[in-house]
């Protein structure tokens, strides 16, 4: 039986460092596509909460409000579950997520250095 060829040490060390860019690379391709296949787009998801939240109310409602995600969250399930809002499981994370970034109870003031 023919055994191969004995690499030298710059040879291992070539293909070490290839196998490592190509991880890397494959790692950030992933990435990618796993974050731009979950977004939902800002404008998506503000159109999906108008959409669905103004069949029952007027909008400046819940704009008007500051919650947590917890307390969102809440609110949107009891909209679906009391009220029959035409929410699907799916759109509720959507808005949830969109009401607790826009108008979350604790606003982030930067700080300005004064």
């Amino acid at each position: 039986m023919k055994r191969g060829r004995v690499l030298d040490r710059r040879e291992v060390k070539e293909m070490r460092g290839a196998a490592v860019c190509l991880s890397v690379l494959l790692c950030f391709f992933i990435s990618g596509m796993l974050v731009h296949a979950t977004d939902t787009p800002k404008e998506d998801s503000d159109a999906l909460f108008e959409r669905k939240c103004s069949v029952c109310h007027k909008i400046d409602r819940p704009k008007s409000q500051r919650k947590t995600q917890e307390e969102w969250k809440n609110t949107v399930i009891r909209m679906k579950n009391i009220h029959r809002a035409p929410i699907t499981d799916e759109e509720t994370k959507v808005i949830v997520d969109y009401l607790s970034s826009a108008y979350p109870r604790y606003m982030r003031v930067p700080y300005t250095g004064g």
